[in-house]
């Protein structure tokens, strides 16, 4: 048998799946021009319906309007996603920094 030689990126992706199902999470693939529901995007966000609407109304997400139903591609919301995780991690640094600078360690 010829030995299955996959891109590290696969690898990586594989081993993530793993571990997350190993921690008893669940985890789904979704296309990256999937159109989900509000509902469905709450759900990936851990949110609420209102909230994810709100973001949408504020432009913090695109969507479109298909009749009265609004679908997010799931590409807006993990880009959506990466930069939120990136405001966190900036707020969560400077009150690091804060802490420490008042010696609050």
């Amino acid at each position: 048998s010829e030995p299955l030689i996959l891109p590290r990126e696969a690898v990586e992706l594989l081993a993530s799946l793993l571990a997350h199902l190993g921690a008893g999470r669940a985890v789904s693939v979704v296309p990256s021009d999937a159109e989900l529901t509000t509902q469905q995007a709450a759900d990936m966000l851990n949110v609420s319906r209102p909230f994810l609407i709100g973001l949408l109304e504020a432009g913090e997400i695109e969507y479109r309007t298909v009749g009265t139903h609004r679908r997010i591609t799931a590409s807006s919301l993990l880009e959506y996603k990466r930069q939120d995780d990136h405001r966190r991690r900036l707020v969560a640094d400077e009150l690091t920094q804060l802490g420490q600078e008042m010696g609050m360690n």
